[in-house]
């Protein structure tokens, strides 16, 4: 993280005490968590750890049992997803799933929509939707549809998606899976580029460990719906419960 980087230290995204349970089964435990303008945060932990869980009632997909999720300041917990969308907050999915039957355009315009405020209405979307599909390398194939994507370019797909509702946060949830080793180096870039250059931040689970340790200023570790460590990358990779509950050895 560069210095300007440091300098704000502002609180974008905050909860306190995130509880979520599905009847018998607590999935989250009373986790507190942060995340910084202007960082890239990091969550990892073992399958069933409560990760994607995070991200779906932060981004309101899932209503919390108790708890409290802020927002640049504002209480956001209890609201829908696409209130919770316009201001601000966009995800990816675990498992990219675009409409198959519309075209690479008609995903990212839908998209858009939702994200869509009165001060940005159907014209503005679709002025900027040929810049942001060139960007990723996708405007050659716009007209073509999504299912025939190779698994990468769906994976670009999927970012895209969450980009064209202009979010302050983008939460990116396993981005990297199925990734060869020059396809996961782009993405990282990606990550890099939308916090250096877009100044959006990324709150990003990711089970890569060579790619998360690289990119994350700090990192958030859940284990059984609760967190067990916080921190650098170093501090994490050297933390003796995180090794033995997901790591297995000192990551170096």
């Amino acid at each position: 993280m560069n210095g300007e980087h440091k300098e704000r230290c502002v609180r974008l995204l905050e909860g306190e005490r995130i509880t979520k349970r599905f009847g018998g089964l607590t999935a989250l435990n009373s986790v507190d968590f942060d995340v910084d303008k202007g960082t890239i945060a990091g969550l990892i932990g073992p399958n069933g750890a409560g990760k994607t869980t995070l991200f779906n009632v932060i981004s309101g997909a899932l209503p919390l049992t108790s708890g409290v999720i802020k927002f640049e300041g504002r209480n956001i917990s209890g609201l829908k997803s696409h209130r919770i969308c316009r201001l601000g907050i966009a995800r990816t999915f675990q498992i990219p799933k675009p409409f198959p039957n519309m075209t690479v355009s008609e995903n990212v315009l839908a998209a858009a929509l939702f994200g869509c405020t009165k001060d940005k209405g159907f014209f503005d979307v679709k002025q900027e939707l040929n810049q942001i599909l060139k960007k990723f390398g996708l405007a050659e194939k716009s007209a073509i549809l999504a299912s025939s994507l190779t698994a990468f370019e769906q994976r670009l797909l999927e970012v895209v998606r969450a980009l064209s509702t202009k979010p302050k946060l983008l939460l990116l949830d396993e981005v990297m899976a199925g990734l060869n080793p020059t396809e996961t180096k782009q993405m990282l870039e990606i990550v890099r580029e939308l916090r250096d250059n877009d100044g959006i931040t990324i709150f990003m689970i990711e089970h890569n460990m060579r790619a998360i340790m690289e990119a994350a200023d700090r990192i958030m570790v859940l284990h059984h719906g609760m967190k067990i460590a916080e921190g650098t990358p170093e501090e994490v990779a050297k933390n003796a419960d995180v090794i033995e509950a997901y790591l297995g050895e000192a990551y170096t």
